[in-house]
């Protein structure tokens, strides 16, 4: 077994009876720590025709330090801009993470625009949670014959300081997982097992934007040029893709990032049932582009309900975190995700004493 292991607390979040904004569904949230030191969610919140905003919740803790569920106040996001909505009527503001940006004292929130192209990362910032403005697309700069620029890209989140590129350079950082044609589960899951990766677009990328860090404004917003891929599938929990999950959160054995992994359930009745899970990777503290631990086996998969009935069944999907210094726990996380794409779920992990050694190494070692 491994030494990372989720505990899970209770759904947090639901959808709201009568409420259109929730018709199909609360999923997704990003979570952190307000000015005030309170803890704020921002759920995906799908009305009908999968038309997505991103609500600002506060959640609710019992006497023990647990959560017990949130308290709605209002929407952060909703789709505006071209690049948000499409010409059909369709649009969405989705899957947020957030990270509260040292270097400039803010908070950037990353999330997906459903744009006329397709989905795409899109940023803004706040000071203080409840104003965002936002910054427009993230741009990226091809690499090796590899285009990053007219493709799908999803589950990106933000280093919360600036670390080193290949070249030594502190820059900030982004991860995220292109989505190439013929990298989706569905397409994927249609090739033979065991299949041959292809290593260059099916894998969760790290990439480095050379701006300033003196002051973020929109018309200022850097290229993401520098790139190196980061991890790729490997066990087979995760064989028909990987993706982001929880922003990169630094321990004292490196980033920690709790990521999904997708594969097909074994007792599907066409054998193409797919199942999402989680695992959990650690970053070098300071080289992140090494992996120090990869799960060999996920750390938490659908096992309620909840989790394997819902919008898109068999889902557990990662995106908050929430270190626990606020009872002064530096050890625990709470992790929350999505159940089914319908519900809000809420998991402990603690971080073991040492870094197990049944992990998994990735095959890229080769510098790209």
């Amino acid at each position: 077994m491994s030494g990372f292991q989720l505990q899970r607390l209770r759904q947090i979040m639901e959808p709201e009876p009568g409420n259109p904004l929730e018709v199909e569904g609360v999923l997704n949230p990003a979570v952190v720590r307000g000015p005030d030191g309170l803890l704020y969610l921002f759920p995906r919140l799908v009305a009908q025709g999968n038309y997505s905003r991103i609500g600002i919740a506060r959640v609710k803790f019992d006497e023990a330090g647990d959560p017990t569920g949130v308290e709605r106040l209002g929407i952060a996001l909703e789709p505006e801009t071209d690049y948000e909505l499409r010409s059909d009527g369709t649009g969405g503001c989705e899957d947020p993470r957030i990270t509260f940006l040292k270097p400039l004292q803010c908070y950037i929130m990353t999330y997906t625009a459903y744009s006329p192209l397709g989905p795409r990362i899109a940023l803004a910032v706040s000071e203080d949670l409840f104003r965002w403005k936002r910054l427009g697309l993230a741009t990226f700069a091809p690499y090796h014959g590899i285009d990053f620029v007219h493709v799908d890209n999803k589950d990106a989140s933000i280093f919360p300081i600036a670390i080193p590129n290949h070249a030594g350079k502190m820059q900030l950082a982004i991860l995220h997982r292109p989505l190439f044609a013929g990298t989706r589960p569905e397409e994927t899951a249609c090739q033979s097992v065991p299949r041959v990766v292809d290593l260059d677009h099916e894998s969760i990328w790290i990439s480095y934007c050379p701006m300033e860090l003196k002051g973020l404004e929109p018309h200022r917003l850097g290229l993401f040029n520098s790139h190196h891929r980061l991890a790729t599938p490997v066990s087979s929990w995760e064989r028909l893709k990987i993706g982001g999950g929880t922003p990169p959160v630094l321990t004292r054995h490196g980033w920690l990032i709790i990521y999904h992994g997708v594969s097909e359930l074994a007792n599907g009745s066409d054998g193409q049932e797919l199942r999402y899970s989680a695992g959990v990777m650690i970053l070098s503290k300071n080289h992140p582009r090494t992996l120090r631990y990869r799960s060999a086996e996920p750390v938490m998969t659908p096992q309620l309900p909840e989790e394997r009935l819902g919008i898109v069944s068999n889902v557990v999907f990662p995106t908050g975190i929430d270190q626990r210094g606020d009872i002064g726990l530096s050890d625990r996380f709470d992790i929350y995700y999505g159940m089914a794409d319908n519900r809000i779920g809420v998991a402990r992990l603690d971080l073991p004493n040492f870094i197990p050694q049944e992990g998994v190494v990735d095959p890229l070692e080769a510098e790209v």
